[in-house]
């Protein structure tokens, strides 16, 4: 296969997922495979050492599009191994740099929450299809060498997933992608309050800024973090256990 037929096939998966098809109504063993995959995935440490990056990748993404919401400009992003990372953008302080502030913790939360629903709606092959293309262009925007690496892996895994995963698959798949990233999302909650419980390079926080930036203290930006995560965990909860086919007592 040449460039030019590889660019080709590549595209026509991309555009085949501007359709709907059957909403995902999970099974037992397909329950088992949206939850039970990701949470080996999030609980295992060698595993988590990796998706995490992916999870932080997502984060720094959150503070692009809120801070893009509000007419600020995207300088870049930088993404480190650590799973620690930072967007930087400009723009008029106040609501807009709170703003942009504010969505990197929920944003996995939030994205999950949208995923899940994608697939039980039947917009699955959409969800994969725009989310490919979102990591590939969020490729302009890494400022470093390891958020090259790891953009650069997340954004190719995402293209051989579209191309290459069975379309009988891809509602699966989506949801679990989905509940990953909201089990990811309530641990990083926990690992930031447990920054600020133990007062440990609390500097780096996003609700000490957000606190340094603002009249609201870091406790009530920590709230709101939780609040956001908490609601589309339990929402996501609901829409899988809403679709399933399995019955209970």
């Amino acid at each position: 296969m040449d460039l030019k037929q590889g660019v080709s096939t590549w595209w026509e998966a991309i555009t085949s997922g501007f359709g709907r098809q059957d909403g995902l109504e999970p099974d037992v063993v397909q329950l088992l495979l949206v939850i039970g995959i990701p949470l080996l995935v999030t609980l295992t440490p060698g595993i988590w050492r990796f998706f995490g990056m992916f999870v932080t990748f997502v984060h720094e993404l959150g503070h692009a599009f809120a801070a893009l919401m509000t007419g600020r400009v995207v300088k870049g992003i930088s993404l480190n191994f650590d799973h620690s990372g930072q967007m930087n953008s400009f723009g008029k302080v106040g609501f807009s740099a709170t703003w942009s502030g504010f969505w990197g913790y929920p944003a996995p939360g939030v994205l999950g929450l949208v995923l899940i629903t994608s697939a039980t709606q039947g917009w699955a092959p959409l969800a994969l299809s725009i989310g490919a293309l979102i990591l590939l262009v969020a490729l302009i925007f890494i400022r470093n060498l390891a958020g090259a690496m790891i953009a650069v892996f997340t954004a190719v895994a995402a293209q051989l997933v579209v191309v290459f995963l069975p379309i009988e698959w891809i509602s699966v798949f989506v949801a679990g992608m989905g509940t990953a990233l909201v089990i990811g999302s309530l641990k990083d909650l926990v690992k930031v309050v447990r920054v600020h419980t133990r007062r440990r390079h609390i500097q780096q926080s996003d609700a000490y800024i957000l606190a340094q930036g603002s009249s609201l203290p870091a406790g009530v930006w920590l709230s709101l973090f939780a609040l956001v995560i908490i609601v589309c965990a339990l929402a996501s909860t609901y829409i899988l256990y809403s679709a399933s086919t399995v019955s209970i007592g």
